[in-house]
C-alpha cells in the first residue's frame, strides 16, 4: 500500500547580523570588526612585552619598536629602502602579470594550450624559488635584474593557474550565444571571454601581489645594499629585534594599502562585478 509522501516542514530563517550568508553587511560594523582584528594582537603583544613575560631581545615593546622605526627613518634613510623594495616588487610583479595572465587566458580558453602549458606549469610551480637563486646569480649576476627575476618567478605561475581557472568558470552558454549571434573565435575571445574574466583577473593580481612581497626578502639576499629585506637581514645579524619587527610591520602596512587600493581600482573598473565580491 502506497504511503503519502512526507513533506519537509519549512521554517523561516531568523535574522542574523554575523551569520547571514552573502547578505548585506553594515560598513560601519565591518570597519569596527576589522579594527578589532588588528587591535587584538597588538594588545596581546603590548600586555606580554610590557609585563616582561618575554625578554626584550625576543619581544620588544611597541614603544621600543616605534622608536627604532622613527630612528631608522631619521638616521638610516629608511625611505630609500622602502622605495627600492617597492620598485623591485613592482617590476617583478608587472613582468609576472605580463607573462602569467596571457598564459592563463590561453590555458583556460584553448584545450590545446592547456595541454601544452599545464605539465610544465604544474611541475615548476612546486619547485622552490630559493633553489633557483644560485642559478640566477650565475646567469644574471648580483644586479637588480636577478632580484626582479626571483620575485617574478615566485608569482608568475600562480598568476597563470588562477587566471586559467577563472576563464574555465565562464559559462559555455555565454560563448555559444556569441557564436549564435555571428561572433567568430576572435570576437568570442576578446569580446566575451576576456571581459567576463577581467574582474577575476584583477582579483588574482590583488591576491598574488602579496606573494611578490613575500619573495622580497629572498630577492634582497642576493647582494642587496638597500631595501626592507636587506634591513631585516642586517638587523637580525645584530640581534636588533625591534628593527626587524618594525620593518615587518611596515611591509604589512604597505601591503594593506596596496590591497585596499587594488580593491578600490577593481570596483571602479568593473562595477558590474561588485555583487560577487566580498
Amino acid at each position: 500500500m502506497a504511503t503519502a509522501p512526507k513533506f519537509r516542514k519549512y521554517r523561516y530563517l531568523q535574522p542574523s547580523v554575523f551569520w547571514s550568508i552573502r547578505q548585506s553587511f553594515s560598513k560601519r560594523l565591518a570597519l569596527l570588526i576589522a579594527s578589532l582584528s588588528l587591535a587584538f594582537p597588538l594588545l596581546v603583544w603590548a600586555a606580554v612585552s610590557y609585563a616582561g613575560l618575554v625578554p626584550a631581545i625576543f619581544l620588544p615593546t611597541p614603544t621600543a619598536v616605534i622608536a627604532a622605526g622613527l630612528k631608522m627613518f631619521a638616521e638610516d634613510n629608511l625611505i630609500v629602502d622602502v622605495l627600492m623594495s617597492s620598485s623591485r616588487v613592482l617590476a617583478g610583479f608587472l613582468v609576472a602579470a605580463v607573462i602569467g595572465v596571457p598564459i592563463g587566458i590561453a590555458m583556460g580558453t584553448f584545450y590545446s594550450m592547456d595541454n601544452l602549458f599545464a605539465p610544465i606549469v604544474g611541475t615548476v610551480r612546486y619547485m622552490p624559488v630559493t633553489a633557483f637563486v644560485p642559478l640566477i646569480v650565475i646567469w644574471l649576476g648580483l644586479g637588480e635584474s636577478s632580484k626582479v627575476l626571483i620575485i617574478m618567478l615566485g608569482v608568475v605561475l600562480y598568476n597563470a593557474v588562477m587566471v586559467a581557472d577563472a576563464v574555465k568558470f565562464i559559462p559555455s552558454e555565454m560563448i555559444n550565444v556569441a557564436y549564435t549571434l555571428g561572433a567568430g573565435r576572435r570576437d568570442a575571445l576578446f569580446k566575451v571571454i576576456i571581459p567576463a574574466a577581467f574582474p577575476s583577473v584583477l582579483d588574482t593580481l590583488r591576491v598574488n601581489i602579496s606573494g611578490a612581497w613575500n619573495f622580497l626578502v629572498i630577492a634582497e639576499l642576493v647582494a642587496a645594499q638597500n631595501g626592507l629585506g636587506f634591513k631585516i637581514i642586517q638587523a637580525q645579524r645584530f640581534l636588533q629585534t625591534e628593527k626587524v619587527l618594525f620593518c615587518i610591520a611596515l611591509i604589512g602596512v604597505i601591503g594593506l594599502v596596496i590591497d585596499y587600493g587594488l580593491k578600490w581600482m577593481s570596483q571602479k573598473l568593473t562595477p558590474w562585478a561588485d555583487q560577487t565580491r566580498h
